[in-house]
């Protein structure tokens, strides 16, 4: 009775952080809306009805993807660099030479899986254009509020603007991962993440450094 209890049981099948990992490269390569449940199910090495049963359906599972992904290093490059670093500054250049780095390398597809993701998103899938859309604004806020911290500690001058500042960076960051998907090197990406550092605001004459 035991025997045949555990036969009719529901073990898992597979690796289920393999079987995530290989519909996150399907994903980061192709994007949600033309990536199909068979492509995914054929690359995961699973049937359709564990899919469904393992992650409840295409969004739910791009969902854990893009969250799984926010813990790698490619994905947590941001939130690493401000927590890390002493200053706003070091954190950002940090972040830019990074993605400078990563976003070209070809051990997984090119830029970032949160920005590429998103090209191509039908109306049907409002739901997750608007998840990743999201996603990024908290990213842009994140970089927003590191950046007025930063002026109140006297690092920015009091002129700079940490809004407009924030969207400088953000769009310098997505626009690097977009050249690494059209077949930019990391040197190029390199001189684009130290010309957009050019633009760090400074403090005047006779100001504190």
């Amino acid at each position: 009775m035991g025997e045949t209890t555990a036969k009719r049981g529901r073990p898992r099948a597979f690796d289920r952080d393999a079987a995530i990992a290989k519909a996150t490269r399907l994903f980061w390569e192709r994007g949600y809306e033309t990536t199909s449940v068979s492509e995914l199910t054929e690359a995961m090495g699973i049937r359709p009805g564990s899919l469904y049963a393992a992650f409840g359906d295409k969004r739910s599972l791009f969902k854990e993807v893009v969250h799984t992904y926010g813990r790698s290093a490619a994905g947590g490059l941001m939130n690493a660099a401000l927590q890390e670093e002493p200053t706003a500054r070091q954190a950002f250049a940090r972040i830019l030479r990074e993605a400078a780095a990563i976003y070209p390398d070809p051990s997984h597809p090119a830029g970032c899986l949160i920005i590429s993701a998103a090209t191509n998103v039908t109306a049907q899938d409002d739901e997750i254009a608007a998840f990743l859309r999201d996603l990024r604004n908290a990213n842009l806020t994140v970089l927003h509020d590191r950046l007025c911290a930063a002026q109140q500690q006297g690092e920015l001058p009091s002129d700079a603007n940490p809004r407009a500042l924030a969207g400088y960076f953000a769009a310098a960051i997505q626009g690097m991962s977009q050249r690494a998907r059209d077949g930019a090197d990391a040197a190029e990406l390199a001189e684009i993440a130290e010309l957009a550092m050019a633009a760090w605001p400074k403090h005047g004459p006779g100001a504190p450094s």
